[in-house]
């Protein structure tokens, strides 16, 4: 094996879903070449089978690319680790496949093993408790600011965990070129989540209220900025696509009012508003210090994510914008968000570059030690690890063990079949289940 001291570590990026493979892709290459700035890691890249995985327009739009990227199964990248000799490790994964992981890599007992990080692709509003401890066992838990770092060395303290991995960053898709008023320009956009709200009731009422404003500022461009196609899937499930809501909007959109997708980025250079109700674009637009505002229409509420922006001074709702209201931003909230807005966000990332630099050199690592064992939580740790088909001490369950994979006619075969099967998945989801529940709740 190479040394880990004389060139730039070999980096493995697991990720789940588009935003997640975002973010595992971008904090690979901000963390992992400490030692070596003229020669950053550029990570091999793995895609966890699932109903989430993404299309290959999807990985255009987010607009992160590497050399190559593999659609495994759990079992896969669990041999990929063993076989091809990987120094870090990002697993970018909902908890459960975050904790699969760490327990099926500590289970191959490998002379060294990598150094192995996570963290959370946006805010985290909910779940706080659950889906820390399925990542605790990594060596570095990245928290997106002061205030996510506070709170995550508190969860794993209170249950008497370990909490050295905590380490203070910032999300690493944050960047652009500062916001400024352009003569002549004038654009709202709607930033929309695939999960938030759930209601169809809910989402109509945003949608009619967005076309109210457009209506009310027939010279203002408003945009819908979608995070995904129909019959795609992102992180998270989106059972009422807003562009099939919007076929259904009495009145159709207004001429002023249009729907686009593409990288957020892009998008924001054009904003001069930003809407939305929890979106982690609101941490995009204000890291740019692009006006945003975080909407109190449907309450302040846990279950939709707004609770989070207590105290920083954006929360607001469409009758005062459509009166001309733009949100100032509180100073002191936005420092401990991770938005480094007063250009300090390159230095966001040295903690975390100097914690995983200090481990390649090392001469050995400790075993992996998540908090989920056998012992700990025997009723609930089985089941997350025979999701994927590991065994509770995090080897294969009899018959997971991979196949080669197949070639030829037998791979075009197999990309079919599992295309259909995906597209009935997303159908059912997207068309079918919304149906049963309506019916549910005659």
């Amino acid at each position: 094996m190479p040394s880990r001291t004389s060139q730039a570590p070999r980096v493995a990026v697991l990720a789940d879903s588009d935003t997640r493979w975002k973010w595992g892709a971008l904090t690979a290459r901000r963390i992992a070449a400490a030692d070596h700035p003229g020669r950053p890691a550029e990570p091999a890249g793995f895609l966890l089978r699932g109903r989430a995985t993404p299309t290959a327009r999807q990985l255009a739009e987010v607009g992160v690319g590497t050399d190559s990227v593999r659609e495994v199964t759990g079992a896969q990248f669990l041999r990929a680790i063993r076989d091809e000799g990987y120094d870090v490790v990002v697993l970018a994964l909902v908890g459960g496949a975050v904790q699969a992981m760490l327990h099926g890599i500590a289970a191959l007992r490998l002379p060294r093993r990598p150094v192995l990080v996570t963290g959370y692709v946006g805010v985290v509003y909910e779940k706080l408790a659950d889906g820390l401890l399925l990542r605790h066992g990594a060596d570095v838990v990245l928290a997106n600011s002061r205030h996510d770092a506070d709170r995550f060395r508190a969860v794993y303290e209170g249950v008497g965990a370990d909490a050295s991995a905590v380490t203070e960053a910032a999300l690493p898709f944050l960047g652009g070129a500062p916001y400024e008023r352009r003569e002549g320009r004038d654009t709202v956009v709607f930033a929309v989540q695939p999960s938030v709200p759930e209601s169809r009731a809910d989402r109509m009422y945003l949608l009619d209220r967005l076309a109210g404003h457009a209506r009310l500022h027939p010279s203002r461009e408003v945009l819908l900025k979608l995070r995904s196609r129909p019959g795609e899937h992102t992180t998270h499930l989106e059972e009422l696509p807003y562009q099939r809501l919007a076929e259904r909007l009495p009145g159709g959109l207004p001429p002023n009012l249009s729907l686009v997708y593409g990288h957020m980025g892009e998008v924001l250079d054009r904003t001069d508003l930003l809407v939305t109700v929890s979106s982690t674009a609101a941490l995009e637009a204000l890291h740019r210090r692009v006006p945003t505002a975080i909407l109190t229409d449907l309450g302040v509420r846990e279950a939709l994510g707004n609770h989070h922006f207590l105290g920083s001074g954006l929360l607001t709702s469409w009758d005062r914008l459509d009166a001309g209201h733009r949100p100032e931003p509180d100073e002191e909230w936005l420092a401990r968000q991770g938005v480094a807005a007063d250009g300090t966000y390159e230095k966001a990332f040295d903690a975390a570059r100097e914690r995983v630099a200090g481990l390649l050199r090392q001469p050995e690592l400790p075993p992996v030690a998540p908090y989920y064992t056998p012992a700990t939580a025997p009723g609930y740790l089985p089941g997350i690890l025979a999701r994927h088909r590991l065994a509770a001490d995090g080897g294969p369950l009899p018959g997971a063990a991979p196949a080669d994979e197949p070639t030829g006619l037998h791979r075009v075969l197999r990309d079919a079949v599992r295309g259909v099967a995906r597209g009935a998945y997303r159908h059912g989801v997207q068309r079918v289940a919304p149906v049963i529940r309506r019916m549910g709740e005659l």
